[in-house]
């Protein structure tokens, strides 16, 4: 029995000490509260208002809206309001809406292999709710009533019937008021504003048949009524005179890309990338493998150090582009990029050409026919001939 107890006793010690470590290491690792990861996921979703902005525009053009209104109060920090005509929301389907991880876009893991919505994560809501004061009222077509929500740093303080407009309306208060060290990290009031003017700016141009309109503190920056064409929108954002340099691609599809928009013709060029906007199935991306494409396609048109100006849309099969690669959903990833490359560069320099070939028809000097010599009339001697007649039989 001692002989028992003198082999059993250092295990049992052996033992106790890996339970006591097992006990100390698990103590280490917690669950986070819904609040805390929901705030975790809105430092991936929310960067700045300008963030705030294009996740509600995307969600209102994913809900069918034909006209989008978005107001700011001091460069979005102090108020976001956006307010669409979409289709709306029940009351189970907006509280929903507010859950992380919640969405309509998507109903399986198969479905992330064609995304053809804006938005598909289910957390734009939720995460921006849980960093500021927030409040939601929407209403769908031929309801009686419709539905207010207000949630307070992730948690909601009032759910009530609403009495808006059909549609939905968004308002963020206060972004940040509950995490001052991410308030401290915003730009002057003037940067917010430019950069949510731009968010706003990128989105008409990739939906045309939305009007748009952007309030900053009570003074109208720009209102877009729909438009008919891409052109039209062009020209209502920046102007006939830019319009007028553009050349429209009318490429034909290669390998199953169908690339259209308009291009600057050559010499038209900018110190930066401003207004070299590229989307693809609808969304506005940056990319390095379309940035090297576009100046590739230019070659020796494009001056060194400058940027073309480029409105092009890719449409593309969208199990083809994989949008799942950034939180923000700003970058995308191409299953066959070799085929995109191509598609653009042989676009671009087909539309190039086709401009410099019209270019040099209309300037062409004419040529100029010799004016044909009128032959001389033969002389009339019928009245010689009279005279002679009749003075020799006088």
């Amino acid at each position: 029995m001692t002989r028992q107890n003198k082999w059993f006793h250092p295990f049992s010690s052996q033992l106790a000490i890996w339970n006591l470590q097992f006990e100390y290491k698990m103590s280490r690792i917690r669950l986070l509260s819904e609040t805390v990861a929901s705030q975790v996921a809105a430092g991936e979703v929310v960067e700045r208002p300008a963030s705030v902005v294009k996740e509600l525009i995307e969600n209102s053009i994913d809900a069918g809206a034909r006209k989008i209104d978005i107001l700011i109060r001091r460069g979005g920090i102090s108020l976001v309001r956006v307010v669409d005509d979409g289709c709306g929301m029940d009351r189970d389907d907006a509280l929903l809406s507010l859950e992380r991880h919640a969405t309509s876009k998507i109903r399986s893991a198969a479905d992330l292999q064609a995304v053809a919505t804006l938005g598909f994560r289910g957390e734009a809501l939720p995460s921006i709710a849980s960093v500021s004061r927030f409040r939601l009222t929407t209403r769908e077509a031929g309801a009686v009533a419709g539905t207010e929500i207000v949630v307070n740093g992730g948690k909601i303080d009032i759910v009530r019937d609403g009495g808006e407009a059909p549609g939905t309306q968004v308002e963020v208060r206060s972004l940040f008021y509950n995490l001052p060290a991410r308030r401290k990290f915003l730009r002057s009031e003037n940067t917010e504003s430019r950069n949510i003017e731009h968010q706003v700016h990128l989105q008409a141009i990739g939906h045309p048949q939305i009007g748009f309109s952007l309030l900053r503190d009570d003074r109208m920056l720009f209102q877009l009524p729909t438009a008919a064409t891409l052109g039209d929108r062009i020209r209502d954002s920046y102007g006939i005179e830019l319009l007028e340099r553009l050349a429209e691609i009318n490429g034909t599809p290669l390998r199953n890309i169908q690339i259209a928009g308009f291009i600057g013709q050559a010499g038209l060029s900018r110190q930066t990338r401003a207004q070299q906007l590229v989307f693809v199935n609808g969304r506005a991306v940056e990319s390095g493998l379309l940035t090297a494409a576009i100046r590739e396609g230019y070659h020796t048109a494009l001056m060194k150090g400058q940027y073309p100006v480029t409105f092009l849309f890719l449409e593309i099969d969208p199990a083809s582009v994989d949008v799942n690669v950034h939180p923000a959903k700003r970058e995308v990833r191409f299953r066959d990029p070799t085929a995109v490359r191509e598609a653009i560069v042989h676009s671009i320099q087909q539309t190039l050409e086709r401009g410099r070939v019209e270019w040099q028809e209309k300037f062409r000097s004419p040529v100029i026919a010799p004016k044909a010599v009128p032959e001389k009339a033969a002389p009339d001697l019928s009245y010689e001939l009279r005279y002679r007649s009749t003075g020799s039989s006088s």
